[in-house]
């Protein structure tokens, strides 16, 4: 049975939810600047990893929303996403081998564009309801890297100050429900919240229990193979299960 991340996914919507209403309060008070609309798909194409938390509930909606043929048109694109992705970030990865400053290296990054593979032919979010944080925040200023950034087709003035969005902090939150969330899973793989993906990759892969690391269901002791026990080296049964009549050990109790 496959892990129930629900608890998490309303947590996480909680999240979304404040996004959403710092968003509106910044468009409110400055809609002359805020320059979003349907059409507009310049943030489509920005290059941003998501955290485990929002790569899992992307692809669960990716799965469970979308018709078969639409998902398929999507996973072509997704892969030729990662692609380009995958080239671009091993730019950068050569750039700061050569010593390039990361400052450099972050406004290039921000230059680049890779299309979403979820922008349809009609320039919209063929999952817009679901979309990620960045997506939600990128019309408005925000604070990265003790800088303020936002969106060039806005028209927020530079020198004038505006509300910005501490987007840092944002990200502490993703990790931490993503930590959370690896924890309650029985899985090898401990250090698993710390991976980031761009959607492409979010899309693409499959998150069943071989790539989530889970030990087989049971007492989770190393001497359990396939449902049974084995014995030790005491030559009583592992994982607290009983002998047979015949001697072996009996099945891992559940």
């Amino acid at each position: 049975m496959p892990p129930d991340f629900s608890p998490f996914f309303q947590k996480y919507e909680q999240l979304l939810q404040s996004v959403d209403k710092i968003f509106d309060a910044v468009k409110e008070k400055y809609p002359q600047c805020v320059t979003c609309q349907q059409g507009c798909s310049d943030c489509c194409h920005a290059m941003f990893d998501l955290p485990l938390i929002e790569a899992l509930y992307l692809n669960h909606h990716f799965h469970g929303v979308l018709p078969k043929e639409t998902k398929n048109q999507i996973l072509t694109k997704a892969d030729q996403a990662d692609r380009a992705s995958y080239k671009l970030k091993f730019q950068a990865y050569k750039s700061q081998r050569d010593g390039v400053e990361t400052d450099v290296i972050l406004e290039d990054m921000a230059r680049k564009r890779v299309r979403c593979p979820l922008l349809n032919s009609q320039d919209r979010c063929d999952l817009y309801a679901f979309r990620p944080i960045t997506c939600r925040l990128y019309g408005i200023p925000q604070e990265i890297n003790s800088k303020a950034r936002t969106c060039t087709l806005t028209k927020f003035e530079a020198g004038v100050p505006y509300p910005s969005v501490h987007i840092e902090k944002i990200h502490q939150m993703l990790a931490a429900l993503s930590m959370e969330l690896v924890a309650s899973l029985n899985t090898k793989y401990s250090q698993m919240a710390d991976i980031l993906v761009p959607p492409s990759m979010a899309l693409l892969t499959v998150y069943d229990d071989e790539y989530l690391g889970l030990k087989k269901s049971g007492c989770g002791s190393e001497s359990c193979g396939n449902g049974g026990c084995a014995s030790t080296t005491g030559g009583s049964c592992g994982c607290n299960s009983e002998k047979d009549a015949s001697g072996s050990c009996g099945t891992c109790p559940k």
